[in-house]
């Protein structure tokens, strides 16, 4: 199955003025640097031009992927899959656009109509990260309750399985979204302890949350999102009930990966939950520098936590200036931004050597890693959440408007 590109338009444009007036024009002040505003311009009409062509119409939902490839007429890109959480977390971005530009991304219809699809279908699941994607959709972008939802979250929340830290985040934004059309405070609070009993001592989270010590060569390893969405869920939970352990919390993760940073900007992908450190740095991916830590960031400095301006757009300047690789990453015309840049080594060798390396001796490092291995392969695949985030970190007005219901435009 390839994508109809003739049934999108590739000439989107974005008016960040009509979409929110606010967030962006606060960052281009707060950094004091001239054109982050036309970079967000141009990533905002990528996004939009791309979650147009991905849109599968006949099932009303998104791929896991597109991938590009050489067709007859040049690169193209064509999809693979179907996912209910790229649907949900697309359905948070494109709500938050003009309708008449929601309308001409989803073939006449709308972020709500596409959220009710996405409920409909979590009630029919075990995936805890879809149920808790579809629970924030459905507070945020439908105005909706999603009873049944919150019922598998609690469900999930209050067992002894283990979890995921990105999924219980999922979950705790969820919470604190709907807080204004339920009474959500015993599970807000039961959410909250869980996630929060995981934090390493430096502020930093591994990849899962268990009641029972993990074991293994990468217990100890948390991703990048694993960073990043407790970062958000906890700022929010400040902003929604005014406690400062969940501020101090979300403010100590961010100050670590804050610190890890790399000089380019590059925000690295795996983190030693108990020292603090980086595990490996590589693949870099598109959608944090572009997306996912401004939306964490963001949200952080919002509600009254520290303000990473300065690391935010050293990120976003990564995405034009990537020293590792020569290609560019973004295609204006497929309306992709690329998603990785990674090394040239046989399948996650670095990162399990990392893994078994740090598992023993933390803080270790491996010498000329980066010659044995060097960087600079581009993946040339784009997923359907990683535009979706990128709209959703830059055109709301804030998180506070998203706890409030104020920003959407369904």
């Amino acid at each position: 199955m390839t994508i109809d590109s003739s049934k999108h338009s590739n000439n989107f444009e974005v008016d960040w003025g009509s979409i929110q007036p606010g967030r962006v024009q606060r960052f281009e002040r707060a950094v004091d640097t001239q054109g982050v505003a036309d970079r967000l311009d141009r990533l905002a009409a990528v996004a939009v031009t791309g979650l147009g062509r991905m849109y599968e119409r006949e099932r009303r939902s998104f791929p896991q992927t597109v991938r590009g490839f050489r067709s007859d007429t040049g690169p193209d890109i064509r999809p693979e899959g179907d996912s209910l959480r790229y649907a949900a977390i697309a359905a948070l971005g494109i709500g938050l656009l003009p309708i008449a530009q929601q309308r001409q991304i989803l073939n006449g219809d709308d972020a709500r109509g596409l959220t009710a699809l996405v409920i409909e279908r979590a009630l029919r699941v075990e995936d805890l990260g879809a149920v808790a994607l579809a629970a924030w959709a459905a507070a945020e972008v439908g105005h909706h309750f999603a009873e049944d939802l919150f019922l598998h979250i609690d469900r999930r929340i209050s067992s002894s399985h283990p979890i995921d830290v990105v999924e219980c985040s999922w979950a705790l934004t969820a919470a604190v979204s709907a807080s204004r059309l339920a009474k959500l405070d015993d599970l807000t609070r039961k959410i909250e302890r869980r996630l929060s009993a995981a934090q390493g001592p430096g502020g930093l989270f591994p990849h899962v949350l268990s009641p029972l010590p993990q074991k293994g060569v990468r217990s100890h390893v948390g991703c990048f999102a694993d960073q990043v969405y407790p970062i958000q869920a906890l700022a929010r939970l400040h902003l929604l009930t005014g406690n400062p352990a969940a501020l101090e919390r979300a403010d100590a993760c961010a100050e670590r990966i804050v610190a890890l940073q790399g000089k380019q900007g590059q925000w690295w992908w795996h983190y030693d939950a108990r020292s603090d450190a980086v595990v490996e740095r590589f693949p870099v991916y598109s959608v944090h520098q572009h997306a996912m830590a401004p939306m964490a960031l963001l949200d952080l400095a919002e509600a009254g936590g520290a303000n990473h301006s300065a690391a935010i757009a050293r990120g976003l300047g990564w995405i034009d200036n990537h020293p590792e690789a020569l290609a560019d990453l973004v295609s204006e015309r497929l309306g992709v931004i690329w998603r990785k840049v990674g090394r040239r080594e046989p399948r996650k060798l670095a990162r399990g050597l990392a893994a078994t390396l740090t598992s023993r001796r933390p803080g270790s490092t491996l010498p000329l890693l980066d010659r044995l291995l060097p960087p600079g392969p581009i993946d040339y695949e784009c997923r359907p959440y990683e535009l979706g985030w990128l709209l959703y970190a830059w055109s709301g007005t804030g998180a506070l408007s998203a706890i409030s219901g104020a920003d959407s435009r369904a």
